[in-house]
């Protein structure tokens, strides 16, 4: 993005909240929005469905062409695990 789209994003951001800054109502939903949206940046597990479903499309194939890790028992699976 370039800088003079992110000054028109900001600008039209300002003018928004502007025009609802005396409704406490909708200033109250734009709050709660916007921490929403700083918990999704934060969040480096946040994925959309379709990233999901592509990483699970992904791991299918892995398995049916026998890329996989299999163990016997617990202590077996530990063992890999401390080794990592």
């Amino acid at each position: 993005m370039t800088a003079t789209q992110l000054n028109t994003m900001n600008t039209e951001l300002w003018q928004s909240i502007g025009a609802i800054a005396d409704n406490e109502t909708l200033m109250r939903r734009l709050t709660r929005y916007a921490k929403r949206l700083v918990k999704e940046k934060e969040d480096p597990t946040h994925m959309t469905k379709e990233e999901f479903f592509a990483h699970v499309d992904e791991a299918k194939k892995e398995y049916e062409e026998g890329k996989f890790k299999s163990f016997n028992n617990l202590e077996e699976m530990n063992a890999w695990l401390n080794s990592l």
